[in-house]
């Protein structure tokens, strides 16, 4: 990655993508972070990333945040939302993003979905499966756009989310049967880390905290 491209970030507001965030500035990485609402604007400024106003949902919002003259080495996106809630960012928000990353020529483009999703619904258990069932759904969708894409990609599943300090113990395997439980901060590192591995390129990996899997399958640990 050059010093003279930026990583774009979409869903830095919350959660994990708040957490992928402070990590790239940790790292000195030029970032852009396509913001909704201006509640987390000053946070993300005061850090160091630049933001750019729009809503994923918005297709000239995407592509007006992209297509600049800036050029853009990485989109990751972490943009979803509840079952709850009306339309959903978590299939067509990032169809705008990969689409709008396409035309851009964009090197990268690293997606957070989530474990129950394409080939890993059986690691769910049956009830988990049923109330996540629309949210998996579109998240399969997103992730099979991707794919078709033509983009290189990374496709990170991470288990049931937890909002406490990183342990330093979450990993990626390949097998989609794990299911476990993980730190958002420790998502984010494993994302940050995949940004410089191209061993991640056009995969689609499981993330868990090895001390808080479901069961004790035997499983091969993703190596960068």
């Amino acid at each position: 990655m050059t010093s003279a491209s930026y990583i774009f970030l979409a869903g830095a507001s919350r959660g994990v993508g708040r957490e992928i965030a402070n990590y790239l500035t940790a790292q000195n990485l030029p970032t852009k972070a396509l913001l909704r609402n201006k509640s987390a604007v000053a946070e993300l400024q005061a850090i160091g990333i630049h933001t750019v106003m729009g809503d994923a949902l918005n297709i000239n919002d995407v592509e007006q945040a992209i297509l600049t003259d800036e050029p853009i080495h990485t989109v990751i996106s972490t943009i979803g939302g509840l079952p709850s809630e009306g339309e959903r960012a978590d299939y067509l928000g990032n169809k705008n993003l990969i689409d709008a990353a396409v035309k851009a020529k964009v090197q990268r483009f690293i997606l957070v979905s989530s474990i129950g999703t394409g080939n890993s619904a059986g690691a769910l258990p049956p009830q988990a499966l049923a109330t996540l069932g629309p949210v998996l759904v579109e998240k399969d969708k997103a992730e099979q756009h991707l794919i078709a894409s033509g983009l290189t990609y990374t496709i990170i599943r991470p288990g049931g989310l937890k909002s406490e300090p990183a342990t330093g113990n979450g990993i990626l395997t390949e097998d989609p049967r794990i299911v476990g439980s993980i730190h958002r901060p420790d998502v984010a590192q494993l994302v940050c880390k995949c940004l410089n591995s191209q061993h991640s390129h056009n995969k689609t990996l499981s993330a868990v905290d090895k001390n808080m899997l479901a069961g004790q399958p035997e499983f091969v640990e993703f190596t960068f």
